[in-house]
């Protein structure tokens, strides 16, 4: 099972729409991503199984995807030594403020919070493409083609 990949761990499956754009980039990048869902409040014993199933990955970059209370992010990186990126939907029901639930952490537990899912698997990629040049060429070209589309913008006004 040794290799590489970008787990994303949802609370809950209505997280999936969320999700969405992160997953298109990933398949653009050709990365290996698998997609699941638990929750830290009510299935730990499960989420903890999740993560040991990785635990023989070269490398793996956890993508938690969790709203109002957002303990999956910080189980998740108190329980595995590969990285894990936060990527809390916006709730209108409580104006954004459930978002503290993923910047406050405990000491000894830190994954990084990126708020939109693109943002956040494209820092997941970036991740992954430290040692992997063939990644980091697929990178510099989606950057290139995101400074295209501005300066086309820019030609159009």
């Amino acid at each position: 099972m040794s290799g590489e990949k970008i787990v994303i761990i949802m609370g809950s499956e209505k997280d999936q729409e969320f999700t969405e754009p992160a997953i298109q980039l990933l398949e653009d990048f050709d990365l290996d991503y698998e997609v699941r869902v638990a929750s830290a409040h009510k299935t730990p014993e499960e989420l903890l199984d999740i993560l040991n199933e990785y635990n023989e990955e070269d490398k793996v970059v956890y993508f938690t995807v969790a709203g109002r209370s957002d303990a999956l992010s910080g189980f998740v990186d108190a329980n595995t030594a590969f990285p894990v990126i936060a990527c809390p939907p916006y709730s209108s029901k409580f104006n954004g403020a459930d978002i503290f639930s993923s910047l406050r952490m405990p000491s000894g537990v830190g994954p990084l919070v990126v708020l939109d899912p693109e943002n956040a698997a494209l820092a997941a990629a970036k991740i992954l493409a430290i040692d992997n040049p063939e990644l980091s060429e697929k990178i510099d070209s989606y950057k290139e083609s995101v400074k295209e589309k501005v300066k086309k913008s820019d030609e159009n006004v």
